[in-house]
């Protein structure tokens, strides 16, 4: 196809760093071409004989490789001045802009950190736009990234549709392939999509990332949609360059493992080669975009320079190693294909080379002179907003009243016109409130269709909205979590489920790393909405084990941005779910629903038959703000009780013991709302309390009520004599066992006794 690459000219590296090497290459290079010269072609033309790539087509990706690799050597250059923050670069990956020409900026893209090229050639698709300068911004940190916002060093963009990602580990890929399912459920459920109905989604990721769990779940649920001849259309795009950071990938383990993958269509593709690899990646897309299954692009790659600034690689490889990668440069096989095609002379093209080197610096020193961020208020801003009268108009918008009726099975059926039920009864209506007011409502899990749940808490969702509303997931949190952000991403509000909270922990990651983190690195122009339900905490009987009995919500608490709500009963769950949802429609904001699972069925608190935990079922316009807390006995001041979920009838069963016991006057204080803690809620409850006690029945170490007396003793109140009954650090046994490590009503009145 092109005249044989000669080896770069390897010596003088003494005084050169790796970036300056690959620069005088490119330039030495091209001196030094005596190659044959064609007829400059039309534009139109081939620019090659026998390549799919035009020649028009060629100049563009060209000048899209060079700004890549000019960003790279800018970055390596200035890093050293304190004016560049990041210098993982894209160099030897420049052939994946021929992904980006080849698909539209409109379909969703989560790239790999190696996508210079591709970002480069994607600013294209809308005029006016400015892949240098914005990219000047996003190295520099400026508070004017258009991307982040200063925040982190990503690629991302609102109008190409490129939404940033941090992963290292392809923790994006369960997402990626979520949106692609959420773009053909859609369809299913009569949605409008933000993007063209025929979109396909893009994941690029390297090599030694496709090794790791996270991506191998994205692979196996892709195959698993096809399997069932549902449309799941992704272009996994592995861009094998043969190395992670220091350690080899075994020469052909790549097509190895994927080329013969059932229902993971695979296509190989030279990104070395632009002339030769053009036709490789046209039809890998069109394959995809046609048939609408999951492909996988072997694109192949090489990478020049370190993995960062930071990896000096002549500390472990050869000086013949690296003059061989070198060798293998995309721009030199570029600049080949350039001058024999005839499109550029030497002159032309070293002046386009440095034409974009120029204008790269221009840019860098330009945005080293723009805003930085310099308050922690500008750092927080898109973390977690909160419009608090729109979400509390929101949560009060009642759904309407037909869709209702129809839903519930008539007008004598509507909930709030029925005897006191408990809560699992009354999530389950409130989830019917939710699905008639929100038609862009999806619930989905491990056995939540027909089953109705292990605990039938969704029971008849199914039979009400269907199964393209409704329906069971493959038994792989990960996964599910990863749908939730691709249905978000599409406009739609998901309300997966986890079965049970120790499952959580399977995939955290999702929603730590991914969802809850994608407001604040798009700088709040890119969403994850979401109510993820998870059924969990303690005190079951009869079905225990640690799986079944977990009280630790300490990952949960950790999450930045993340909105967790707790009931402890059924008219506090519906109007919890209702703000919840608001939360999420109007703010966009990633929040959690900790059922406790050992209150799903409870009907009575003192004794047996007394059903003082039965609750009506709350008026479909009424709603609970975020934080509000529910007081038992307000004013009484002896003892004030903070507690949540079990914790609250617990409580209440031993105020009656203590007030008995020793005159007390008990008040019993309902957090219901435990990420973010109202500690401001919290002091004012503590200002008149004589003693405290807080009641936890997570693990004594890093629980909730640490948070509590964080907060009391932060508002000036630590002087309270208080106590706290919590779990021990451990994992929960069977049987009657889980008891011993679980705190109960006889604890909570030997604390107060001591405090006596």
């Amino acid at each position: 196809m092109f005249a044989t690459v000669p080896n770069p000219i390897p010596a003088r590296m003494k005084g050169l760093n790796r970036a300056e090497i690959c620069d005088r290459n490119f330039v030495e290079f091209v001196q030094a071409w005596n190659g044959p010269v064609g007829a400059r072609p039309a534009d139109n033309a081939a620019v090659l004989t026998g390549s799919a790539l035009d020649a028009r087509g060629f100049a563009e990706l060209l000048e899209s490789q060079l700004v890549s690799r000019h960003l790279d050597l800018m970055a390596r250059v200035l890093r050293v001045q304190n004016k560049v923050f990041y210098t993982i670069g894209s160099s030897g990956h420049e052939g994946n802009a021929m992904v980006a020409r080849l698909t539209r900026h409109t379909d969703p893209a989560f790239l790999h950190y190696r996508s210079g090229g591709f970002m480069a050639e994607r600013f294209r698709k809308l005029p006016g736009m400015d892949p240098v300068m914005d990219s000047a911004l996003s190295f520099a940190a400026s508070a004017e990234d258009p991307a982040s916002g200063g925040r982190h060093k990503v690629w991302g963009s609102k109008p190409l549709w490129v939404l940033p990602q941090t992963s290292t580990i392809a923790s994006h890929l369960p997402k990626a392939l979520g949106t692609a399912v959420a773009i053909e459920q859609a369809r299913r459920i009569g949605h409008a999509l933000p993007i063209p109905e025929d979109s396909i989604a893009i994941c690029s990721f390297g090599d030694a990332s496709s090794n790791h769990a996270t991506a191998q779940t994205a692979f196996n649920t892709a195959a698993w949609t096809a399997y069932q001849k549902l449309p799941a259309p992704v272009l996994f795009v592995c861009e094998d360059n043969g190395i992670g950071i220091s350690v080899k990938t075994p020469d052909g383990w790549i097509g190895r493992n994927f080329r013969d993958r059932a229902d993971l269509d695979y296509f190989h593709a030279d990104g070395l080669d632009l002339a030769n690899g053009y036709g490789q990646v046209q039809a890998a897309v069109e394959h995809c975009r046609r048939t609408r299954r999951p492909t996988f692009l072997h694109l192949r790659t090489t990478r020049i320079m370190g993995h960062a600034g930071t990896d000096f690689e002549i500390e472990w490889r050869s000086i013949e190693e690296l003059c061989a990668v070198e060798a293998g440069d995309p721009l030199l096989r570029s600049a080949a294909i350039a001058l024999e095609s005839g499109l550029y002379s030497k002159e032309e093209l070293l002046a386009l080379y440095e034409g974009i080197r120029k204008r790269c610096f221009a840019a860098a020193e330009e945005a080293d002179r723009r805003p930085k961020i310099a308050t922690l208020d500008e750092v927080m801003a898109p973390l977690a907003p909160y419009s608090p009268k729109e979400v509390a108009k929101e949560a009060a918008r009642a759904p309407e009243h037909d869709k209702r009726v129809a839903a519930f099975g008539g007008e004598d059926k509507l909930p709030e016109k029925q005897a006191p039920r408990h809560l699992a009864i009354q999530i389950n209506n409130a989830l019917h409130d939710l699905f008639c007011k929100y038609p862009e409502t999806l619930l989905f899990g491990e056995d939540v269709a027909q089953k109705g749940g292990v605990y039938t808490v969704t029971k008849g969702l199914h039979k009400a909205f269907k199964g393209s509303r409704v329906f069971n997931t493959l038994l792989d949190e990960t996964m599910i979590l990863g749908l939730a952000q691709g249905y978000a991403n599409m406009g739609m509000l998901p309300l997966p489920e986890i079965q049970y909270l120790a499952y959580f922990h399977n995939a955290c990651d999702q929603i730590r790393g991914e969802a809850a983190s994608l407001q604040f690195f798009s700088n709040n122009q890119y969403r994850n909405p979401m109510v993820v339900r998870i059924a969990g905490l303690g005190y079951q009987r009869g079905f225990g084990g640690h799986f079944h009995n977990d009280n630790s919500i300490t990952a949960l608490r950790d999450i930045p941005g993340l909105v967790v709500g707790c009931p402890s009963r059924g008219d506090d769950a519906a109007t919890m779910l209702r703000t919840l949802a608001a939360l999420a429609k109007v703010d966009g904001r990633v929040t959690a629903f900790l059922e406790p699972i050992a209150l799903y069925m409870t009907k009575d608190l003192y004794e047996a038959g007394d059903g003082q935990w039965l609750t009506e079922y709350p008026a479909p316009d009424e709603a609970m703000p975020l934080g509000e807390g529910r007081i038992y006995n307000e004013g009484a001041d002896d003892l004030v009780v903070f507690t949540y979920g079990n914790g609250v009838p617990m409580s209440l069963r031993a105020a009656r013991t203590i007030e008995a016991k020793h005159g007390w006057k008990v008040r019993v204080v309902d957090l219901r709302w435990l990420v973010p803690l109202n500690e401001k809620f919290i002091v004012e409850q503590a200002k008149s309390a004589k003693r405290i006690l807080i009641v936890d029945e997570g693990r004594h170490s890093a629980g909730v009520g640490e948070g509590v007396i964080t907060a009391i003793a932060e508002g000036g109140y630590a002087a309270r004599p208080f106590r706290r009954v919590v779990g021990a650090d451990t994992y929960t046994p069977l049987a009657g066992a889980a008891f011993l490590v679980l705190p109960g009503d006889e604890d909570i009145v030997a604390a107060a006794d001591n405090l006596a």
